[in-house]
């Protein structure tokens, strides 16, 4: 793959970022037809694990509704583009990586192939995941609340829609372990502060969960929060693995900060007693 300049006039990077919308646009294109034309056979596929909490006709099929005149070209055309953004995921992660790569040095650049396959590996980790483990108990969840009072009418663009929105999510909420990997190989957050401050991550990995998760129901919820705890525990593991004398120095300096920060706390501490001693000391002469 053609590597372009680091140093670039500011018309030539929004140039090259064109280029490389241009490619996403076009591998989109291309996939929208292909699933347009099979978008039938997909959402049969998407709403396979979910058959049971639908109403079924005499053969045992799903039955699928829609109300407007519109809606099945609208239904076949939302099934393709959002099926075909999570198939062309891999190459918008490409192209997107790509971009970034001429800024990076020689050394950083061995990182771009394992980085663009453990991003398309963990993403499809995450669809997968949601796909077998998190729509039937998803979907149970919601439709339980109406049993006994109201019945469900299948309108097949919003079923699809929620699914879809499903995958992306799971999907993009697994990138995590890339994310913890790369803020310590960059020293942007040391490990032993990602360690150390378990709690306050793990709030915000209940905080993301809920944003991320379509529905807002508890149960989807939680399933993405122990999914996404595991999955950063296995990350802080992994980098101490691979990056383990890179972590040394990191908690060596990271100790070092807090050493020089709590003398700088005492000096402080101290100033203000003499301060105040001496304030006292003058109002008594």
């Amino acid at each position: 793959m053609p590597i372009g300049p680091a140093r670039m006039p500011l018309f030539d990077h929004l140039g090259e970022l064109r280029m490389r919308i241009v490619r996403i646009a076009a591998v989109m294109v291309v996939a929208v037809c292909v699933f347009y034309l099979a978008a039938p056979t997909v959402a049969n596929l998407l709403l396979e694990p979910i058959r049971e909490f639908m109403p079924l006709d005499a053969e045992g099929n799903p039955v699928m509704n829609y109300f407007g005149l519109f809606d099945p070209f609208a239904i076949r055309f939302l099934i393709s583009f959002w099926t075909s953004l999570v198939a062309c995921m891999p190459v918008i992660i490409w192209q997107l990586l790509a971009f970034f790569l001429p800024a990076l040095k020689p050394s950083e650049r061995k990182w771009f192939i394992p980085t663009f396959a453990a991003a398309v590996a963990l993403f499809i980790f995450g669809t997968v995941f949601c796909y077998f483990i998190i729509l039937n108990p998803a979907i149970e969840w919601l439709t339980d609340q109406g049993v006994g009072w109201i019945e469900p009418i299948v309108e097949i663009r919003q079923w699809v829609d929620i699914i879809i929105k499903f995958e992306l999510g799971f999907g993009l909420a697994f990138e995590l372990p890339l994310v913890i990997f790369y803020l310590v190989i960059f020293d942007v957050v040391p490990y032993k502060r990602l360690r150390s401050s378990w709690r306050t991550v793990y709030i915000a990995l209940m905080v993301l969960s809920a944003i991320t998760t379509p529905d807002a129901s508890p149960v989807t919820m939680i399933l993405m929060f122990v999914a996404l705890v595991a999955l950063y525990e296995a990350s802080l593991l992994i980098a101490r693995m691979v990056l383990g004398k890179r972590i040394k120095k990191q908690n060596e300096e990271y100790d070092r900060e807090q050493a020089e920060e709590e003398e700088w706390k005492k000096e402080m501490a101290a100033d203000k007693a003499k301060k105040k001693a001496e304030e006292k000391a003058l109002k008594k002469s």
